[in-house]
């Protein structure tokens, strides 16, 4: 992991990442292990297709593929280069009704991953070596020593130059799905997260790492976020990871989440409270004369300034900066009191399929504070006691309205995450957990 050292440096602010992913050795296996019934399912398609008639009947039978199966399939990791793709597959073949063949068809080809023009990552093959070796022949006296083919031998079983051309499409990930990296995704009805990869992915004995830019969009445009104060960058852990996926979030994409959300209104709340204007008069005397009738209190907050988002060791703390706005009526909303609300609140977090669950766990610490006044002067220690109640149950139940559909995580179609094991340290999150396909 120490590579994002180095990765994550950004080249300007404009530009610069805040998550970041490593899909790690056993998580290759497993995409190799998913893509052996699909790769299986190309092939038979490409190989078993029936060619044209040939018209001449000076012309032999030609050799026809009956059978295609897919006998191993592999992903290696190839260290600041990319990956190996190594396929072995066993075909029958036919030429007369008793006459088959076996033969054991060879792919090698090296893959990496390019980032085009327009931004997308797409699975690129720098090379690819296909052989052809008959295996066990009905024609042959000794089954026993497999043989090369010739040229002409492997052109009339199997095209393959475009075996080799379409050879990626052989892995269930091909650039349809990782195009799906950099798809929006709503977090609320009018606020929306993408992650943008800023560079095709290094590859280190730890994986393949990808580095990534998140952006929000509010009300379909793109909103500008607080500056990174330094480049993201997370420790060399003491072993190799047993997990498929090693996801890591900075705590500057959480400050930009809880921005997002203010910047969309969702985290304005109106709390209702158990108090009416005549208890209140009770307390606070020139109450009686501004209302002479008992109406029911409400509580309109709203950030006065950005949320902020601290990250520690197995601990993460949302900041709130509000203003409660005290007062009577819904449809017209009569202001009475202005007080400055700042809660510090734990935020629990879990993962549910491919979304981040945050929710406000425990407020640890409110402080209230008199902004302005209708009424006359009111002491902070009343202002607790009547307001501080209300305060301290419904803004978290509010805010985790909001957020409990989650924020969807890095992630390609057709896979979801499982294992997952979330561990919060000083100034990011990691989240270690093991990919596995959706039924479909």
């Amino acid at each position: 992991l120490s590579i994002l050292l180095i990765l994550l440096v950004p080249a300007h602010t404009s530009r610069s990442p805040d998550c970041g992913g490593i899909l790690t050795p056993s998580g290759l296996r497993y995409l190799a292990e998913v893509s052996k019934p699909h790769a299986e399912s190309v092939l038979r398609k490409d190989l078993m297709a029936q060619p044209a008639p040939d018209p001449s009947p000076a012309t032999p039978n030609r050799s026809q593929i009956i059978s295609v199966k897919v006998d191993k399939l592999s992903l290696t990791l190839i260290p600041d280069t990319g990956m190996q793709l190594s396929i072995e597959v066993d075909l029958g073949t036919t030429s007369g009704p008793s006459t088959t063949k076996e033969m054991r068809l060879s792919i090698l080809a090296e893959l990496h991953v390019e980032m085009n023009p327009e931004g997308n990552l797409e699975l690129v093959t720098s090379d690819c070596k296909p052989t052809l070796e008959e295996v066990q022949s009905t024609e042959e006296l000794d089954r026993s020593a497999p043989h090369k083919s010739s040229g002409s031998e492997v052109d009339k079983q199997i095209n393959v130059e475009k075996i080799c051309l379409e050879v990626s499409k052989l892995l269930l990930f091909p650039n349809e799905r990782l195009m799906s990296l950099a798809a929006p995704f709503p977090i609320t009805p009018n606020c929306q997260v993408q992650y943008l990869p800023l560079a095709a992915p290094m590859y280190s004995e730890q994986g393949i790492i990808i580095s990534l830019q998140t952006t929000f969009q509010v009300a379909g445009t793109v909103i500008p976020l607080p500056a990174s104060p330094v480049p993201f960058s997370m420790p060399e852990p003491a072993r190799s990871s047993p997990s498929h996926l090693i996801l890591a979030l900075s705590e500057h994409f959480f400050i930009s989440l809880f921005s997002a959300l203010e910047e969309s209104g969702a985290l304005n709340v109106s709390l209702l409270s158990s108090l009416t204007t005549a208890t209140l008069a009770e307390r606070i005397t020139q109450m009686g004369s501004l209302f002479q009738e008992d109406l029911p209190v409400v509580l309109q907050a709203v950030p006065r300034s950005s949320p902020h988002v601290v990250l520690e060791e197995d601990r993460a703390i949302v900041e709130l900066f509000l203003t409660a706005q005290i007062g009577t009526g819904s449809s017209l909303f009569q202001s009475f009191l202005s007080v400055n609300v700042d809660v510090t609140a734990r935020l629990h977090l879990s993962v549910a399929d491919t979304r981040m669950i945050i929710s406000v766990a425990a407020i640890e610490d409110i402080e209230l504070s008199l902004a302005t006044s209708d009424v006359g002067p009111v002491l902070a220690a009343l202002l607790e006691e009547l307001f501080l109640p209300t305060i301290r149950e419904e803004v978290p139940a509010q805010i985790n309205v909001v957020l409990r559909q989650g924020v969807s995580l890095p992630h390609i179609t057709s896979f979801t995450y499982t294992d997952v094991n979330i561990t919060i340290h000083k100034d990011y999150v990691l989240i270690p957990c093991n990919l596995q396909q959706e039924a479909r």
